[in-house]
């Protein structure tokens, strides 16, 4: 959920990106990264510090707007694998962009922030906590300095998993989430949350940028104030600032606004770029979690609100648990979540989803299926670079006639020298 005069202006009844262009973008590797679109891919790659496999897939689908029908994607995700050429260092972001120039938002960050990441490898490897913050207040420095994009009502939110060894490291802003699904003794899969959505419902971010002189008001709030204050009548704040339930399970939840004006309308408080929106407490700096993997840990999942407005997280979890494949996985989420839109609205947000599978590389099978996988992306990473038009095809998807989707693993090539152990 964005701003008010990005893709989350209409109205939506209840709580709960872009086309990508491989040639254009910048990654932290010093070979240019190949993303494959062929729906049949599955992507894997080994942790071999702590004997594990990841098996993963992403799918991403624009967003159905019957008013503008050619309007872009403005999600974006990225899958890096071995940082820093360590093979242990895994990287897994999703990017839902939001305003006039949320697309080029979102693009920025997706590829600069691999960049400034592995720009410093020591503190990296040391304190990745300590990385991502400084990557995040990095990349929204440079995104406001950027002459070709106006961030200032535009921006993107991110949720970014970097797998070190064993760990996961999770920094979030703004409402996209991860979860991971936990094998209980009874055979049943839990979620975990692995982040926090920022916002104004969470009452310590409120809190926060109400100290920073944002107001918190529903949109038909804002609006009454301001027809309120046409007709000379006092709306008390106190009256104004109150949000019920049932205003935010009929599509407006609460947002962020200047004391004396209808902008930004922000309904997250947390997020890349919205240099406007910074006067008021919108900031860059993400929420970090550390969790270790454990055996019981099958899977993650990353994934914009356009899964997560209609889908709790559980029921995610439910969804993935149900698939040995996450490339179905994917492909069954994103299905739900489009018609359970197209069920409550006239529309539907953008929508991708990151599925990342989680196996003990020692089991029988765990290898073989990783050669394999391996030796078919060789064949058609040499298919594209064999002929390069087929990688301006991004939105060659499930199902293929529809533009909108792309459906793909992002960026498996080695990084420079940094190595560590």
């Amino acid at each position: 959920m964005g701003c008010v005069n990005g893709k989350c202006c209409l109205r939506r009844r209840y709580r709960g990106s872009h086309s990508q262009n491989p040639s254009s973008s910048r990654h932290a590797n010093s070979s240019r990264c190949q993303i494959i679109t062929d729906p049949t891919t599955l992507g894997s790659t080994l942790v071999p510090s702590h004997g594990l496999l990841l098996q993963y897939s992403a799918l991403s689908h624009r967003g159905h707007y019957p008013d503008s029908p050619d309007r872009e994607n403005q999600d974006s995700f990225i899958i890096t694998t071995e940082l820093l050429s360590n093979p242990n260092l895994h990287l897994f972001g999703v990017f839902d962009g939001h305003g006039a120039f949320g697309t080029e938002c979102a693009r920025f960050v997706r590829d600069r922030l691999p960049e400034v990441l592995c720009s410093d490898s020591v503190t990296l490897i040391a304190d990745p906590a300590k990385a991502f913050h400084e990557a995040f207040l990095t990349v929204n420095s440079e995104l406001h300095a950027n002459p070709d994009i106006d961030d200032s009502m535009s921006g993107t939110t991110a949720i970014v998993v970097l797998v070190y060894g064993d760990m996961l490291y999770v920094a979030n802003v703004g409402d996209s989430r991860a979860v991971a699904g936990v094998l209980c003794g009874d055979d049943s899969v839990k979620v975990e949350d692995l982040s926090s959505d920022q916002t104004p419902f969470r009452e310590d971010e409120k809190e926060r940028v109400q100290k920073c002189g944002a107001r918190v008001l529903t949109a038909g709030q804002v609006e009454a104030a301001a027809a309120a204050a046409i007709d000379g009548t006092h709306i008390p704040e106190t009256e104004a600032t109150e949000c019920t339930s049932s205003e935010a399970d009929e599509g407006d939840p609460p947002r962020l606004w200047v004391r004396d004006g209808m902008y930004p309308g922000t309904a997250f408080t947390r997020s890349v770029g919205d240099l406007t929106a910074e006067g008021i407490g919108v900031v860059a700096d993400p929420e970090v979690r550390a969790i270790r993997i454990s055996p019981s840990h099958i899977f993650f999942a990353l994934a914009s609100d356009g899964v997560f407005e209609f889908l709790s997280s559980q029921g995610v979890v439910d969804m993935v648990s149900k698939f040995s494949d996450p490339r179905e996985a994917c492909t069954e989420i994103v299905s739900e979540s489009y018609r359970l839109w197209l069920e409550h609205e006239s529309r539907t947000d953008d929508i991708t989803i990151i599925v990342v599978h989680i196996q003990d590389s020692s089991e029988s099978g765990s290898l073989e299926s990783h050669q394999v996988i391996q030796t078919k992306i060789k064949d058609e990473r040499f298919a594209i670079q064999k002929h390069p038009e087929a990688s301006s095809e991004m939105n060659s998807c499930f199902p293929l006639s529809d533009p909108g989707k792309e459906h793909s693993l992002s960026c498996v090539t080695p990084s420079p020298a940094g190595t560590v152990s």
